[in-house]
């Protein structure tokens, strides 16, 4: 692990945690002028996911921080004038177009792999690249077909070839149609200042480390590291060079790194109430959420039914700075119907009434059904909540 110099400066937890809601989108007004791209530019990474019960978590994401924009201009935010391009991050993610080059690392790190899951027969790279020179973008279905008919994982030559061109830098993944990936060339989908993979590994990893302490605004080791999946050895070697900072976070037990913007303003202004896809940024690495805001949130939609506790894609309740419950959302219809709804206390309860209406109403659902508190005592009181706000 790195040598840690001396912090700059001491943070009490209260101030790592707003400097973290800051640097998120979560604190001050939302910068709608910006909008989805802004977000997008404002995170460096959007995870994506299959997993759609309001809506996918890569729309959730910009909602949670601008409010109910609509679904249809996120997509075309992310996908339209070649602003974003798919690739791996913190997982699959959709990320800024002008940070190409930084992943340039990761791209040499898979063409020199020499183990792949799946075979690829002789001339299926090759007749790929071709039919997508010739007639992209295209879907794998297009391609010849994603599957051979078995399991999932079951690829067929030309989605095992497309998807290894896409790690490769060949290809690009361009939009989701349907949930699909389109692919089409680097060559075509990438502007032409940008496609290159000049940049050494170090110079890479040294701009991801810091645009990962710009998004968390103050993280540890681990924090920052996992924000793009990097290694700890990554980390250590460019640190130094990243222009982040160390300082001292009262009650962490790490060392830990900031933004040095972060800690020139004092963060303050409007917090936002929302609910949260398990998959955002601000709460997607568990220790980190643990440690931030004393809330432990655990994805349960691998975990069998009888073993969940908060629900199937419970989302957490973000007020007034901090998480104060979570809701396992469904949609019937025009209603949106919260399964299960869990609240840290009374306080709780005006917050996820807010939440719960603004969200149904940007997934175009006119009602709201509670089925289940877990405090039985405050369902009375929240379903009053929700009556007001009808």
């Amino acid at each position: 692990m790195t040598t840690m110099p001396s912090p700059t400066a001491e943070l009490s937890a209260d101030e790592a945690r707003r400097i973290a809601l800051r640097a998120q989108g979560f604190l001050g007004a939302p910068d709608r002028r910006a909008g989805v791209r802004g977000v997008l530019r404002r995170l460096g990474a959007v995870q994506l996911d299959t997993i759609s019960v309001l809506a996918r978590s890569h729309e959730l994401v910009p909602y949670a921080r601008l409010g109910a924009v609509g679904r249809k201009t996120v997509d075309a935010a992310y996908w339209t004038e070649t602003h974003a391009f798919e690739y791996w991050s913190h997982a699959a993610c959709i990320l800024p177009i002008e940070e190409w080059p930084h992943f340039a690392f990761r791209r040499r790190a898979y063409r020199a792999r020499p183990q792949w899951h799946h075979d690829l027969p002789d001339g299926a790279y090759d007749t790929v690249i071709k039919q997508l020179r010739a007639e992209g973008p295209l879907t794998a279905t297009e391609l010849g077909g994603a599957k051979n008919g078995g399991e999932w994982w079951d690829w067929s030559a030309s989605k095992v070839a497309v998807e290894r061109a896409l790690m490769y830098g060949e290809v690009v993944c361009t939009e989701r149609r349907g949930w699909k990936r389109v692919y089409d060339l680097a060559e075509r989908a990438v502007p032409g200042h940008l496609l290159h993979d000049e940049l050494d590994d170090r110079e890479c990893l040294r701009r991801l480390v810091r645009l990962a302490g710009q998004a968390l605004g103050v993280g540890t080791r681990a924090d920052i590291a996992d924000y793009h999946r990097l290694k700890g050895e990554q980390f250590d070697a460019v640190v130094a060079d990243s222009g982040l900072v160390p300082v001292r976070v009262q009650g962490w037990d790490k060392p830990a790194w900031a933004d040095p913007e972060a800690l020139a303003a004092t963060p303050r202004g409007r917090h936002r109430t929302t609910l949260l896809s398990p998959f955002d940024s601000l709460i997607w690495e568990r220790a980190r959420t643990e440690r931030i805001f004393g809330f432990t949130h655990r994805l349960e939609a691998y975990v069998p039914k009888p073993k969940r506790i908060h629900g199937y894609f419970a989302m957490p309740l973000l007020a007034g700075g901090q998480l104060v419950g979570r809701v396992d959302p469904a949609r019937e219809g025009t209603t949106l119907v919260a399964k299960q709804v869990s609240l840290v206390s009374p306080k709780a309860v005006v917050p996820m009434a807010e939440a719960l209406r603004e969200a149904a109403e940007w997934v175009g659902c006119d009602a709201v059904r509670i089925e289940r508190v877990d405090r039985p005592e405050l369902a009375t009181e929240l379903a009053a909540a929700l009556a007001r706000l009808t």
